[in-house]
């Protein structure tokens, strides 16, 4: 996979604090946070379009939310 250098700012402190760790591959380690934020968005994206005209109320979803944490949890002895 061919890779392109990308440009971006960040904070004097975040560098500098940064510095203390010079054996961290920072570009590396930015771009596996990249990856993995652009997958959970495009995760957040299917499930838009999958719920588009949905009738459920954000109330019916916390409930439903809780009783799949609910069974989760005891499923895994929790």
């Amino acid at each position: 996979m061919e890779n392109i250098n990308v440009t971006f700012s960040i904070p004097a402190k975040l560098k500098e604090e940064m510095n203390e760790f010079s054996q961290v591959n920072w570009s590396k380690t930015a771009a596996e946070l990249l990856e993995e934020k652009v997958k959970r968005l495009k995760v957040l994206k299917r499930l838009d379009g999958l719920l588009q005209g949905s009738k459920l109320t954000e109330e019916d979803v916390e409930r439903i939310a809780a009783k799949v944490k609910e069974g989760v949890a005891k499923r895994h002895g929790l």
